[in-house]
């Protein structure tokens, strides 16, 4: 029987990664498990021009924002039948993801998929694709026009 303990799901903020969150609480509810959130948060290294007007926000804005979002992620009453645990880090996100996964000891990993196009990809490469080829445990892909789960009466 497979026993999930630990999931882990990544969060961007995004539209993809509020579909995964459903997928995640609902297989978190399911088996008991522990939902892990986690925020990668993405240094600015990149010296802009545009950034002499407008001042690069801090490492303890970006922790600041990253803390307030994913405490307030997930309504309580969504959370109340299972664990859910919140964590940011700085760095690469795909990285960071399967450093973390490893360090939890993740079942799972739930991550949304942006669908970006060919071309997108090929400049940007894709978080998602990364953490399937490294991750350590099995990873579940959802796109945010994706199947949804459905109440039961």
């Amino acid at each position: 029987m497979i026993s999930l303990r630990n999931i882990l799901l990544p969060v961007d903020f995004s539209e993809p990664s509020l579909r995964a969150t459903e997928y995640g609480l609902e297989i978190a509810r399911r088996f008991g498990a522990t939902l892990h959130l986690l925020h990668v948060i993405e240094d600015p290294v990149i010296y802009l021009p545009i950034f002499e007007s407008y001042p690069v926000p801090t490492s303890q804005q970006f922790e600041t924002y990253a803390q307030d979002r994913l405490e307030n992620w997930i309504l309580p009453e969504d959370a109340e039948q299972c664990a859910v645990e919140t964590h940011w880090v700085h760095g690469l996100p795909a990285a960071k993801i399967v450093e973390f996964a490893t360090d939890c000891r993740s079942d799972l990993i739930i991550l949304g998929t942006h669908g970006r196009g060919s071309a997108a990809h090929l400049l940007l490469g894709s978080v998602a694709e990364k953490v399937v080829r490294k991750g350590p445990c099995p990873v579940l892909t959802v796109h945010a026009s994706g199947k949804t789960f459905l109440q039961q009466g």
